[in-house]
């Protein structure tokens, strides 16, 4: 397995227009390949970001009809890259997945995950988010292993459950990612810190494509992909606009990092006591 290898991150303003989408993410691909990328990685509802529930089921499709699923698997084809499509959004039933796909280089799909945790929240800006009503959560966590690293596939809102990421990462991940569509006023207060401590806590590279800017359906999102190394130290930002960034993946400073600080062997069962005055 080679220990080096350049990974990709395409940050995207998707709008309402899958076609339109679809052209932007095989442009950052096309480009990230040009520029010696062999793992690319697109964020979260690549295809398309509908707040409007009806408008949202007017668009989806199932998953073998998704033209961007069918055009970032016939690129990869073309580039020889392994191309991680954040999420796309697809039918299930009366609700959607939404579900991430790593594709292989020869366009095949390797892995695919759908988000776990589902983001269910009213804002102080008066913004209120309730995917559950639209959405149906995962049941099972992925770890992939490809000839590049062994990858764990995240969305967005599970980035706040470090308890996923610890298990990914003892089953053997070693690189850790979580594409997204963060809200700006949540990106602001916690996206960096969030995706540097997953990285800290297990010794791991994270990797996390953004969606950055104003979309045609009124939300704004943080932007701010980033590639972090195993000690937290942020290898490239993809800042607000679209855009195409890269790093050196060296899995060498993953098994430095877990041999400096071993907490991974070193986690212990316990069970809690509850102290307090008795009535």
């Amino acid at each position: 397995m080679p220990e080096r290898f350049v990974a990709a991150c395409i940050q995207m303003c998707s709008g309402r227009d899958p076609a339109a989408n679809r052209d932007a993410a095989v442009a950052g691909l096309r480009e990230a390949a040009s520029r010696g990328a062999r793992y690319v990685q697109t964020p979260e509802m690549t295809s398309l970001v509908e707040r409007g529930r009806e408008k949202l089921f007017a668009v989806v499709t199932d998953q073998d009809s998704d033209i961007t699923l069918a055009a970032l698997r016939q690129t990869a084809r073309e580039v020889g890259a392994w191309v991680q499509v954040g999420s796309i959004a697809v039918r299930n039933g009366d609700k959607i997945a939404n579900r991430a796909f790593l594709i292989d280089p020869e366009g095949g799909i390797a892995a695919s995950y759908d988000k776990l945790h589902l983001f269910d929240v009213d804002l102080p800006s008066g913004e209120s988010w309730r995917e559950s009503s639209t959405y149906t959560g995962g049941s099972c966590a992925v770890v992939a292993e490809t000839p590049l690293a062994t990858f764990a596939l995240t969305i967005c809102y599970d980035i706040r459950f470090p308890a996923l990421y610890r298990s990914l990462a003892a089953a053997g991940a070693e690189v850790l990612t979580g594409p997204a569509c963060f809200t700006r006023q949540t990106g602001e207060a916690h996206w960096h810190v969030l995706q540097r401590a997953r990285a800290i806590e297990t010794g791991s590279f994270m990797i996390s494509a953004a969606q950055g800017g104003t979309h045609e359906d009124g939300r704004e999102t943080f932007g701010h992909s980033l590639i972090i190394d195993p000690w937290g130290r942020v290898l490239a930002d993809g800042g607000t606009e679209p855009g195409v960034i890269l790093a050196e993946i060296d899995l060498a400073l993953v098994a430095d990092a877990r041999t400096r600080i071993p907490s991974l062997r070193h986690a212990r069962s316990f069970t809690i006591d509850r102290a307090g005055l008795q009535s």
